[in-house]
């Protein structure tokens, strides 16, 4: 079996020198206008040695950016702020791809200055996240037909700005409780019309995010983020296991080349769960590569690697403290640790000054 060493391909585009890669990482580390900074470029460059690094939440248009300080993809000025942070990334011999984010009915007007939207008019069960502190959502409007044909739209033209910015793919964010899992989930998906009911008409949102991505970029430079397992955000399905396994056919169908599950157990320390994990169902539709994420160290995920359940482990808030985790994990050296109180800050403590195994060395 591989170990998390060997290089894989997630697709013809995606060539990747090992089986590390780094998940996507919400920092806040933007202007509030969703440009990237300087700090970004220092940050993403330092983490190059991963086998690909899946950039922080990147918002597609105003609408569905309802984080503070997060980045866009949806104008000329975020395009020219990502171009250098991908050129350093490139520099240092690494590969990124932009994560396409559309937070629905998460988004507070105090960040985007619109109405939330969503697959129909919930309330979301916790406040959200803005300038002015935590504040109540508002119930969503429901998306009428337009309005999806409009946002599909904004994820194609936001992948095409991702590749201008010299990204060398997209992964589409349909994880978390954000808009597609509302529109996937039936607790958050009430529509009686072709989006909604059936399974296969829940699948009609996601399905037409995808083909839309990959008319503008291809579908190797296309991946998918899901979160098949339990309630997040106030977002969940009566069958979750029975979802996901027709999600998984749906993009083994559509020819998704490789797809990041986020899988926590009930000893998670992020959103734990009692469900059991999709992933061997969906394996079982679904031929492409799978990439798992939470709670891994080394040990496990090589045990994971080694079962034949995924092809390569995503690692989070690990990568945090961790700038070279690939060379860490190679070497068996003790890991640092994460300061969560600086995870959403602005400025460079807790972002570009955890140091590199060699420093410590030295040191």
């Amino acid at each position: 079996m591989p170990s998390l060493f060997d290089p894989i391909d997630l697709s013809p585009a995606l060539r990747l020198p090992n089986r590390i890669l780094m998940a996507p990482l919400t920092r806040g580390r933007a202007t509030r206008e969703g440009v990237p900074t300087d700090l970004q470029r220092e940050h993403y460059a330092q983490r190059a040695g991963a086998g690909l690094i899946i950039t922080e939440a990147t918002g597609i248009s105003r609408e569905g950016l309802g984080w503070p300080y997060a980045p866009g993809l949806w104008n000329d000025a975020q395009i020219e702020g990502w171009k250098p942070v991908v050129a350093a990334v490139h520099q240092a011999g690494g590969r990124m791809v932009a994560q396409l984010w559309h937070m629905g009915r998460l988004v507070h007007d105090n960040v985007s200055g619109m109405r939330n939207i969503s697959a129909s008019p919930t309330t979301p069960p916790h406040p959200a996240h803005t300038y002015a502190g935590k504040l109540d959502l508002p119930e969503a409007k429901a998306a009428s037909l337009d309005d999806i044909k409009r946002i599909i739209g904004d994820y194609a033209a936001a992948a095409r700005n991702a590749i201008a910015a010299g990204f060398d793919g997209v992964q589409i964010h349909g994880a978390n409780g954000y808009l597609i899992d509302q529109f996937l989930r039936d607790g958050t998906n009430h529509r009686d019309d072709d989006y909604g009911g059936s399974v296969d008409n829940r699948l009609r949102f996601m399905t037409g995010v995808v083909e839309a991505v990959a008319a503008e970029v291809g579908i190797d430079r296309t991946g998918i983020r899901l979160s098949p397992v339990g309630e997040s955000q106030g977002c969940d399905d009566s069958d979750n296991p029975g979802l996901f396994t027709a999600v998984a056919a749906r993009l083994e169908a559509l020819g998704m080349p490789w797809i990041e599950l986020r899988e926590p157990g009930r000893n998670s320390t992020f959103r734990a769960t009692d469900e059991p994990p999709a992933s061997p169902a969906m394996r079982a539709v679904y031929s492409g590569k799978l990439v798992l994420n939470s709670d891994y160290d080394g040990t496990n995920a090589q045990a994971t690697l080694d079962a034949g359940i995924a092809d390569a482990i995503s690692f989070g808030r690990t990568f945090i403290a961790n700038p070279d985790l690939p060379e860490r994990l190679r070497v068996g050296a003790r890991l640092n640790e994460w300061d969560s109180k600086t995870f959403y800050s602005q400025g460079p403590e807790g972002y570009t000054d955890y140091p590199f195994v060699a420093e410590q060395a030295v040191a």
